[in-house]
């Protein structure tokens, strides 16, 4: 169901909204569910009970579910609503028979089934919703997070200013796990950190003296980008890729491209460095 329903009608209740609804601690009405169902959905999926007092069956579905959710610890969340008091909300789900029970994360529906069901495969179905949304909501009964030694003992060792232990320790992550881009994302601001603090402040005024020296650009763009001025440092590595060519345009360019990966690339600025970086090449 994910996408196919347009739950945003029921952010508001119309005016004069009662609180009718079914009976019970998991009652919503159109007037709670915003809050009850659209807002604590952000944090577990909610599962939403659409039943009738006339129906029997759909009773005894909302009692087991009622049952389960107390089981639950936390996982998952009940909503019973009683569509004859409620019918905007039934009609938002676009429901067609009773009871009708749907999962709610992330303020979108996520799985529904429709009809009394035996209470394995209702179990069944929640331990599915739960699994399907684990870690990707902001609440629930997460397990607390375990730090990884390796990291710790990287992150030691810069404290100490040991950055070729840290970057030691990165790299053995690296050989390890190929595909740790923790690891990775940490050893480039390692080794970027112990090239750009050996440079002398003064090499911004020397790059300035000599725009021809590109080694003395790379300095000065290594140390605008220690200085929090990253648009500056990129602009100038970007303008002596314009006026060089073989080698020095190559190093240039390295360099840029090792700067850029400091950043998240959505970075607006490091999308327009790359645009101009694109018009400077081509």
């Amino acid at each position: 169901m994910s996408g196919a329903v347009d739950l945003s009608s029921l952010k508001q209740p119309p005016a004069g909204a009662s609180g009718a609804g079914g009976g019970g601690d998991y009652a919503v009405s159109e007037a709670d569910f915003e809050t009850k169902v659209l807002r604590r959905s952000t944090q577990v999926p909610v599962v939403v009970a659409l039943y009738s007092q006339r129906s029997p069956g759909s009773v005894e579905l909302v009692q087991t579910l009622e049952r389960l959710v107390q089981e639950g610890a936390g996982a998952w969340d009940l909503a019973t609503v009683e569509a004859e008091a409620n019918m905007r909300i039934a009609q938002a789900f676009g429901v067609k028979g009773i009871p009708t029970v749907i999962a709610v994360a992330g303020g979108r529906p996520l799985a529904d089934f429709e009809g009394a069901q035996p209470e394995p495969q209702v179990r069944q179905w929640l331990s599915a919703v739960v699994e399907a949304v684990g870690g990707q909501l902001e609440g629930g009964e997460q397990p607390p997070a375990v730090e990884d030694p390796r990291f710790t003992a990287a992150e030691a060792a810069l404290e100490r200013g040991d950055m070729a232990g840290a970057e030691a320790a990165y790299e053995a992550i690296i050989a390890a796990e190929p595909g740790n881009e923790e690891a990775k994302n940490a050893l480039r601001q390692v080794r970027f950190l112990s090239r750009a603090q050996t440079i002398s402040d003064s090499a911004i005024a020397t790059a300035d003296a000599d725009p021809a020296n590109v080694d003395a650009a790379l300095d000065a763009a290594d140390v605008e980008m220690m200085s929090q001025q990253p648009e500056a440092s990129f602009d100038r590595l970007i303008a002596v890729i314009k006026k060089t060519a073989g080698d020095d345009r190559t190093k240039a360019r390295t360099r840029l491209l090792e700067l850029f990966e400091l950043f998240d690339p959505a970075e607006p600025f490091v999308v327009a460095a790359r645009r101009k970086l694109a018009a400077a090449l081509y």
